[in-house]
């Protein structure tokens, strides 16, 4: 029974002390933006820290034209149809 007069005190103390921390993480913003760390990583913002020699180079995909169909046919290939 002795062990219940200091246990709980302990425990009130424990439950005063969380209180007031998680009030003060409130108060300095620390829930404010629980999204914003998450999506930035998925944003690519160093693009212009990638070296020169290092960069991929760029593949031509707007000479590619989608048709309806699925067919992948080149624009010059295209227009030389219609002349022939």
């Amino acid at each position: 029974m002795k062990i219940v007069f200091i246990l709980v005190p302990l425990m009130l103390i424990l439950v005063a002390l969380g209180l007031v921390l998680f009030s003060w993480a409130v108060k300095n913003g620390q829930y404010d933006d629980l999204d914003g760390p998450a999506h930035r990583i998925l944003y690519d913002d160093d693009k212009d820290r990638i070296p020169d020699d290092a960069k991929q180079p760029k593949q031509e995909t707007a000479s590619r034209v989608k048709r309806p169909s699925g067919d992948e046919t080149e624009d010059k290939d295209a227009g030389e149809d219609k002349k022939a």
